[in-house]
């Protein structure tokens, strides 16, 4: 009976890492362009630019000691790159859901009746999230 529980255990702490790992790869790609994007929330807590407060130009001043010479030369390459490193995290960020979606559907078979409820619900509740992420970025967008 101990062994049953243990081998529960040892399955249930897999199914977490599998998740974790999905969860951590799904977090590399949305982190593709976070240079070239400010945050939602510019004033925020954590700043603006994913964490690095302000814009690009911003942060690349303050730790480059840029002139306003420079940061006046440095601004129009940020502004040309920026749509082209969109593009490429929205390239990535479909790739990345794609390969997500394949796995999932590979450890989906594998799970009892709870885990795959448990799953439908942390697949929910990041989606959920992800909405909402978006709410924000494209309100922030509109102000």
């Amino acid at each position: 009976m101990r062994a049953v529980a243990t081998e529960k255990r040892e399955q249930t702490n897999q199914m977490k890492r599998n998740l974790l790992t999905l969860a951590a790869i799904a977090g590399i790609a949305v982190g593709g362009s976070a240079w070239a994007q400010p945050g939602p929330d510019a004033d925020g807590p954590h700043g603006g630019w994913h964490g690095h407060g302000g814009s690009p130009l911003e942060h690349l001043s303050d730790t480059l000691n840029l002139t306003a010479d420079q940061k006046a030369k440095v601004q129009p390459i940020l502004d040309q790159a920026k749509p082209q490193l969109e593009a490429i995290h929205q390239d990535a960020m479909t790739k990345a859901k794609a390969v997500l979606d394949n796995a999932t559907a590979q450890i989906r078979p594998l799970l009892n009746a709870d885990q795959q409820a448990k799953l439908d619900n942390l697949q929910k509740a990041h989606q959920d999230m992800h909405n909402a992420m978006k709410e924000m970025h494209d309100a922030a967008k509109t102000n």
